[in-house]
């Protein structure tokens, strides 16, 4: 596999530009094609705990060392080459806040101390400070050395309430863990700024997007099932600029069109596309909004989440694609880097591509077969698939290629996500903020 790897081809690929979700989520790329070629390294034997430690704190390394440096925010990807080579300062307003979400865990597990958190924490908030918002909201991508906003797309150079619930939702488990009175200050005011009724534009729905140029242009409402939940579930929450019930019901609920009610190998999915689509929609909602208890009239969202997680354990089992490489230690599809370009990947737009983050950042749903999978990466595929901050974006035995890239989006969920399997700190800390249950009592969840 080696010697095909070495001198696999890349030119003359067509790249494809798909989507996250459907509705173009916000983990959706520009494409970028990595060079395959990574060296070896021993593989030592860990016990379950030693190698959990080791994945957590190796991933997290890619907000804490990796970060742009002017910023402190997290890069959108690690290849310098990309997006024209503005790539080293191109920084993600989500991805930041999922590495944010595990700010905590770092330091009660020692990797930094306190005061090097707190420090970070001021110089990500002077930015954040510093930077165009509008109406509260922030965009997807600034320029870490400049602090100008980076277009994402054609339309898309303002405000982007998907990004901004993400970086929110790791800003206020940051004020419920350090007891500083002006970092909780500070956050405090970027929280109550967000003016997430603006973005319903007069409606009862939600929108993607707003931009001094085009408005409401791109007219994307945020509707579900996908990776968003924790949008309505923030902007319910403000005490600022709070939406109604109605606006989650009619919305996002689609007045009861949100139920589909699948059932695929004998699992039944109350919401979202066949098979449960890619398995980010039940990750980046849930680094800090508890699935344990978390159930309203349309859902309870542990089985959501967790019977997701095994269809698309069981897909790759059943592998009816034959793709090498597929099975019991080797799953997991969602958004990420692939031979082609970059993919929503899912049993319904299976590329042959394996995403390690998928079953990593399921551990709280499925501990065992997540495990078996984090066995498989790190021993049997360390030198195609291990690096300085933990396991590269992607890979396919299928198509003999391997990263030798990260994505901020993509490590993010793993540190927090483990955690939360692990000790619940994420989930504890977010859940404990008595805004949030109070919106969540507003839309009718008991949790």
């Amino acid at each position: 596999m080696k010697s095909l790897l070495k001198y696999f081809s890349l030119l003359n690929i067509v790249v494809l530009f798909l989507a996250c979700s459907d509705d173009s989520g916000p983990g959706y790329q520009e494409p970028y094609i990595p060079d395959p070629g990574n060296g070896e390294e021993p593989v030592p034997q860990l016990s379950d705990e030693e190698l959990l430690d080791l994945v957590q704190e190796r991933t997290f390394n890619y907000f804490w060392d990796f970060a742009e440096p002017n910023s402190g925010m997290a890069r959108e990807r690690s290849q310098n080459d990309a997006y024209g080579g503005d790539a080293p300062h191109i920084v993600t307003t989500g991805g930041t806040g999922f590495g944010l979400a595990s700010f905590p865990t770092a330091v009660e597990r020692g990797w930094i101390s306190e005061a090097e958190a707190l420090d970070r924490l001021d110089r990500i908030l002077s930015f954040l400070e510093e930077v165009p918002i509008y109406h509260g909201a922030f965009s997807h991508w600034y320029m870490g050395n400049t602090a100008k906003t980076r277009p994402f797309s054609n339309l898309d150079n303002g405000g982007d309430l998907v990004e901004t619930a993400f970086l929110m939702q790791g800003l206020l488990i940051n004020r419920e863990y350090f007891d500083d009175a002006q970092i909780d200050e500070r956050i405090t005011t970027l929280w109550e700024n967000v003016e997430w009724d603006w973005y319903t534009n007069g409606q009862n729905v939600l929108y993607w997007h707003w931009s001094p140029s085009y408005k409401f242009e791109i007219g994307l409402p945020i509707k579900g099932w996908n990776e968003s939940l924790i949008v309505y579930v923030l902007a319910a929450s403000s005490p600022t600029h709070p939406i109604s019930s109605e606006v989650y019901t009619n919305g996002w609920a689609s007045n009861g069109g949100i139920l589909t009610n699948r059932n695929h190998y004998g699992l039944n999915l109350p919401l979202g596309p066949s098979y449960g689509g890619p398995l980010f929609f039940s990750h980046y909602s849930f680094i800090g909004l508890d699935p344990r208890n978390l159930e309203d009239q349309y859902a309870n969202y542990w089985q959501q989440n967790t019977n997701h997680t095994l269809i698309n354990y069981e897909y790759a089992v059943r592998n009816p694609k034959n793709f090498e490489g597929y099975g019991e230690n080797s799953w997991g599809l969602t958004a990420s880097d692939n031979h082609q370009g970059y993919a929503a990947h899912s049993p319904t737009n299976d590329l042959g591509v394996i995403t390690p983050t998928a079953a990593l950042s399921s551990f709280p749903y499925t501990p065992e077969k997540s495990m078996a999978a984090l066995r498989h990466f790190y021993e049997d595929l360390n030198d195609e698939l291990w690096g300085e901050y933990g396991f590269y974006d992607a890979f396919s035995e299928e198509h003999n290629w391997f990263s030798n890239g990260y994505l901020a989006i993509d490590q993010g969920p793993i540190v927090a996500m483990i955690e939360n399997y692990r000790t619940g700190l994420p989930w504890r800390l977010f859940m404990a903020n008595e805004e949030i249950q109070a919106g969540l009592d507003k839309l009718g969840f008991t949790y």
